[in-house]
């Protein structure tokens, strides 16, 4: 199935203007990785890069993060414990969050450091002194992370991201880097089921988001189903 501006709009939940600016690189994608194989792969690849990317709208990650949310997103790095190894809990806004150690309290509002030090030494990047995690900072419709996948997936698409990382921000690589790592992953069964919590878990690590991904492949499977009974 070939997307137009306006099914792209009313399947992935974005503007006409969104829609056609990425029409183009998203078909691109589809074709190439043959995404659109089935109704269901199909809404599924839309709705989760949809989330990833906030609606077609970041191509970076946003790591901009308070030290409470370095607390509660990666606590074993940056939250507290008491004596007994537990995480300590402070209030905030009336509820209970883990406590930011000391480490969080320095990097409050820091998104390169934040970067730097998260992914220091881990996914092909190297300390944190390297700035890899940084340059290889979440990117793309789908959000590669890491200097392994960054230099894989330019293999793939034949790119050199270890040097210009920053072109996968591009909707032409932006798109097709979600195709290759859906490619990579072997998403496309978990998809044609229509299984949107094993698709959350391949490409999150996690359920992160589970909801608003159900949620996104119901619009988009409802464009696209309707888009396929009119022609």
């Amino acid at each position: 199935m070939k997307l137009t501006d306006e099914l792209l709009a009313r399947a992935a939940g974005c503007s006409l203007a969104t829609a056609r600016e990425w029409v183009e690189p998203v078909n691109a994608a589809v074709e190439r990785f043959s995404l659109g194989a089935s109704v269901n792969r199909l809404a599924m690849f839309l709705a989760q890069v949809a989330h990833e990317s906030d609606g077609f709208k970041a191509m970076a990650e946003n790591l901009n993060y308070s030290a409470d949310g370095l607390a509660n997103t990666w606590p074993s790095r940056y939250a507290e414990k008491g004596a007994d190894g537990k995480y300590l809990k402070v209030q905030v806004g009336g509820r209970p969050r883990n406590k930011p150690n000391a480490k969080a309290l320095a990097l409050h509002r820091k998104p390169e450091a934040i970067a730097n030090d998260a992914y220091a030494s881990r996914m092909g990047n190297g300390p944190a002194v390297s700035g890899d995690g940084w340059k290889f900072r979440g990117r793309g419709l789908i959000q590669l992370t890491g200097r392994d996948l960054y230099v894989a997936c330019g293999r793939g698409i034949g790119l050199d991201l270890a040097i210009q990382p920053h072109l996968l921000e591009r909707p032409q690589w932006a798109a097709l880097s979600a195709g290759w790592y859906w490619s990579q992953r072997g998403l496309n069964r978990p998809a044609d089921e229509g299984d949107v919590r094993a698709c959350t878990r391949i490409i999150n690590g996690g359920e992160n988001g589970l909801d608003d991904r159900k949620a996104r492949f119901e619009l988009a499977l409802k464009a696209l189903s309707a888009a396929r009974e009119a022609t």
